[in-house]
């Protein structure tokens, strides 16, 4: 059995059929078409086009640009502690995707935070450091490894 080989190829030298598809998908994830039959008919293709391509075209995504980032902290029970630090990630340009915070125990809570974060806006050691110079936070560990 053939081992799937994918390529990278410009769209521009494909059908117009995959670009159609990938917008179809869009429309579908966005909530601007609200079934295949409606995501199809914006993009300009058929029903029978968006399956037969669905599985088989993505649209590229740069990793650099979508580095992800699992931090762990230790924030003093206070009201706005944990709004700061959420608020630190939004001006880094950071796209938060969990937050678990733990029951504060002996005046501090365990919290942690995996966002999506675009280095070429600030480098994930400026990043941390500023986290921790927020009031409030005791300590702060970048648990990805990166």
């Amino acid at each position: 059995m053939q081992e799937n080989r994918l390529l990278l190829v410009d769209s521009d030298a494909l059908p117009d059929v995959f670009r159609k598809v990938v917008d179809a998908k869009q429309y579908l994830v966005s909530g601007e078409a609200s079934n295949t039959s409606e995501a199809a008919r914006m993009a300009g293709i058929s029903r029978s086009a968006f399956y037969k391509y669905k599985d088989a075209v993505y649209p590229y995504q740069d990793k650099g640009a979508n580095k992800l980032i699992t931090v762990h902290a230790v924030l003093q029970d206070r009201p706005g502690v944990l709004m700061a630090l959420i608020c630190a990630f939004y001006d880094a340009g950071a796209n938060i995707l969990t937050v678990n915070q733990n029951i504060p125990v002996m005046g501090v809570a365990l919290v942690s935070i995996s966002a999506r974060v675009d280095e070429r806006k600030m480098s994930m050691d400026h990043l941390l450091s500023g986290l921790r110079t927020i009031e409030g936070v005791q300590r702060i560990e970048n648990i990805t490894g990166e």
